[in-house]
C-alpha cells in the first residue's frame, strides 16, 4: 500500500515520514500502529494517532456520527489512558477504534476481562512489582531489550497464568542468554563488561595513547628508573609500559623501534605502533564477541519476538484491566433484533471519575429483558427540573454504548444492545441562530435516513430555535426516529407541545424531591418511567430566599415566591431545616 493511501498521509508528512523512515518501515509503523516510531520521526502524537485510528479501525469509527458523540468517545479514551502502564500502552488506548464486528468486540472483551481477573488476583506486591518493572520498561525506552528484560521480571515473579499465559511457553534460560546479548550490543558496538579479554584490550589501549599524549613524562620516568644506555633505556620502558598498561612484554618489544634517532624519537614511535597495534587487537576481538553474541540472539530470537509480543499485549491488556477495575466496569451483552439499549445500575464515568457520589439509574429504549421492564417503547421524551440529570442520563448511554461497540466493559450493573451503526450525541448548545439549526439538523438528521441501527440522544433541541418552531421539528425527529426503527431519548422542556406522540414513543421524568438542610437542590435522578416530569421552579426560588443577605433582593424573592406559590417555598424552606 502506497502511504499517500493512508487517511491524514499528505505530501508533507509523506516526505517527513520517507525521509526519516523510508517507506517500509513507514508503513509497518502504520499498519502496527506505532505511535513511538511515528513520534520520533517527527509528527506529533496527536496527529500519529488520527492516522493510525483511520488505518486501523476507519469502517468501526463511522458510529460516532455527531462531534458530541465523538468528545464521548475521547473522553472514555482519556480515562482509560490514565490507567495504562507503559506509554506504548497508552499509545495503544489512543487508537482504540469502535469495532465493526461483533467477533472482535468480544475476542477485546473477553481479553481485557481475563487480565481483569488476573490483576484481581495478584497479592499487591506484586501487583506493585509489575507496574515497576513496566516503569523500568518505560525508562529504558521501551526498546527489544527493555522488553526482554520486563519479561524475565514477570517470570521470576511466577506470572505465567491468565493474561500472563504468553509468558509461560518462553525459554527462560534462553531469554536470559539473550537479554545478556541484547545489552552486550549496542549500537552495533561491543558493551563495556561483555567480555573481560576485550576490557583488558581496551584498557590498555586507553593508558598507551594516554602515555602517548605525555610522551615527556614517559622518558622522565624511564630515565628516572636508572636507565642510561640504549638498551637499559629499552628494557626499563618495557617494564614502565608493562605496570602502567598491563600489556604483556613481547607485545611491547614488537612495537619497540630499531632505528630510532634518540629517546623521544624510541618513546613516541613505540608507543604510536602499540596503540595501532592494541586499536586492531581491539577491532578484532570485539568481531569475534560480536558474533558470538549475534549467533546468541539469532538462537533465541523467536523467544525474543514472543517475548516483546507477549509485553506489549500484557501491557494493553492490564491497562485497560485497571481501567475496568477502577470504575468497575461490567461486560455488556449482545442481542440480535430491532434497535435496542438497556442499562441496569448505570453510572457516568465524568462522575465517577471526580470521585461524585453517583446515583446509578436504569433506563431502556425498545425491548430488553431489564426486571421490572418500563415497557417496549422505542423513543423516549425525557423531562424533568433542570440540573436533574437528563444531560448526563443522555451521556451515560452514549458511554455505555460506545464502550461496548470498542469492545470494553461499560459502567453498568448490566448493558444489554444491539449493535448500532450511527450514534447520533447532541448536546444542548446555548446558541439561537439560523446557522446553528442548520448545521445541528445537518448533524443529526442524515444518520435517520440512511440504513442500519441509529440510536438518537439530543439534548433541548429548542435552546437552538424557537419554542413553536422547536416543538415542531422536535416532534418531527421524534416521528423520524420512531418511523425509520430507530431508538432514541429526546430530553425536552416542551412535552405538552409534542402531543400527541407515536404509538412508539413515551415521556419520561425526572423529578427534584426538595432541598437538602444546607440548601442543594435534591434530585431522584432515576427516571419514571411514562410521568411527565415538572420544572420545579420553587427549589430554586426557595433557595434564593434562603440565601439573600440585603433586605431588599430578598423582599424581590419573596415577590417571586409568591408567583410560584408562597406556601409551597415556604414549606420547602421548612423542610430543609431553614432558620432566619
Amino acid at each position: 500500500m502506497r502511504l499517500e493511501d493512508y487517511w491524514g498521509v499528505g505530501p508533507k508528512t509523506r516526505e517527513l515520514l520517507v525521509g526519516e523512515l523510508g517507506v517500509e518501515r513507514s508503513v509497518d509503523a502504520i499498519e502496527s500502529a506505532d505511535v513511538r516510531t511515528l513520534a520520533e520521526a517527527g509528527l506529533s502524537r496527536g496527529r500519529a494517532t488520527r492516522i493510525l485510528r483511520r488505518a486501523g479501525g476507519g469502517e468501526g469509527m463511522g458510529i460516532l456520527a455527531t462531534g458530541d458523540t465523538r468528545s464521548v468517545y475521547k473522553q472514555c479514551i482519556e480515562l482509560a489512558r490514565r490507567h495504562a502502564v507503559t506509554q506504548d500502552a497508552a499509545d495503544s488506548i489512543r487508537v482504540l477504534t469502535p469495532l465493526a464486528h461483533r467477533e472482535a468486540m468480544a475476542e477485546r472483551l473477553d481479553d481485557v476481562t481475563t487480565a481483569r481477573e488476573s490483576w484481581e488476583a495478584l497479592a499487591e506486591d506484586d501487583r506493585e512489582a509489575i507496574l515497576d518493572a513496566f516503569a523500568d520498561y518505560d525508562e529504558a525506552g521501551g526498546d527489544e531489550l527493555a522488553a526482554v528484560e520486563t519479561a524475565l521480571t514477570l517470570l521470576d515473579l511466577e506470572l505465567t497464568e491468565g493474561t500472563f499465559g504468553p509468558l509461560g511457553t518462553l525459554d527462560r534460560e534462553g531469554l536470559a542468554d539473550a537479554a545478556d546479548a541484547l545489552g552486550a550490543l549496542s549500537d552495533g558496538r561491543v558493551a563495556s563488561g561483555a567480555d573481560d579479554r576485550l576490557d583488558r584490550l581496551r584498557d590498555a589501549r586507553a593508558a598507551v595513547e594516554t602515555m602517548d599524549a605525555n610522551a615527556v613524562d614517559v622518558i622522565e620516568a624511564v630515565r628516572d628508573a636508572g636507565a642510561r644506555s640504549p638498551d637499559e633505556f629499552r628494557s626499563a620502558f618495557v617494564d614502565y609500559v608493562r605496570g602502567e598498561a598491563t600489556v604483556d612484554a613481547e607485545r611491547i618489544r614488537d612495537a619497540v623501534p630499531t632505528d630510532a634517532r634518540d629517546a623521544t624519537d624510541f618513546v613516541g614511535s613505540a608507543l604510536r605502533a602499540l596503540t595501532q597495534e592494541l586499536a586492531s587487537a581491539v577491532d578484532e576481538r570485539e568481531r569475534e564477541v560480536r558474533v558470538d553474541l549475534q549467533h546468541a540472539i539469532s538462537d533465541a530470537r523467536e523467544d525474543i519476538d514472543r517475548a516483546v509480543s507477549a509485553v506489549d499485549d500484557i501491557a494493553l491488556d492490564l491497562s485497560l484491566a485497571r481501567f475496568a477495575a477502577a470504575y468497575d466496569l461490567t461486560p455488556p451483552s449482545f442481542r440480535e433484533g430491532d434497535a435496542t439499549v438497556a442499562v441496569e445500575g448505570a453510572r457516568n464515568l465524568d462522575l465517577l471519575a471526580g470521585d461524585a457520589d453517583v446515583q446509578p439509574v436504569r433506563y431502556a429504549l425498545g425491548e430488553h429483558g431489564l426486571t421490572p421492564p418500563p415497557g417496549d417503547e422505542r423513543v423516549a421524551v425525557l423531562t424533568g427540573a433542570n440540573s436533574g440529570g437528563k444531560t448526563t442520563l443522555l451521556e451515560t448511554v452514549c458511554q455505555i454504548v460506545v464502550l461496548a461497540h470498542m469492545g470494553l466493559p461499560v459502567p453498568a450493573e448490566s448493558a444489554e444492545l444491539t449493535l448500532f451503526d450511527d450514534v447520533v450525541f447532541h448536546r444542548r448548545h446555548a446558541s439561537f441562530n439560523a446557522g446553528v439549526l442548520e448545521s445541528t439538523l445537518k448533524s443529526v438528521v442524515p444518520p435517520l435516513t440512511g440504513e442500519g441501527r441509529t440510536l438518537m440522544l439530543v439534548d433541548e433541541f429548542e435552546a437552538i430555535t424557537e419554542p413553536g418552531s422547536a416543538a415542531d421539528l422536535l416532534h418531527g425527529l421524534v416521528t423520524l426516529t420512531v418511523d425509520r426503527d430507530a431508538v432514541g431519548a429526546f430530553v425536552t422542556h416542551l412535552a405538552d407541545d409534542l402531543e400527541p406522540l407515536p404509538e412508539a414513543a413515551r415521556v419520561d421524568g425526572i423529578f427534584a424531591e426538595g432541598l437538602t438542610p444546607d440548601l442543594a437542590l435534591e434530585v431522584d435522578y432515576q427516571p419514571r418511567f411514562d410521568q411527565l416530569g415538572r420544572s420545579t421552579p420553587e427549589f430554586i426560588v426557595s433557595r434564593l430566599v434562603a440565601d439573600a443577605d440585603d433586605r431588599v433582593e430578598r423582599a424581590g424573592f419573596e415577590t417571586l415566591a409568591a408567583a410560584v406559590g408562597e406556601e409551597t417555598v415556604q414549606k420547602t424552606l421548612a423542610d430543609a431545616e431553614w432558620t432566619e
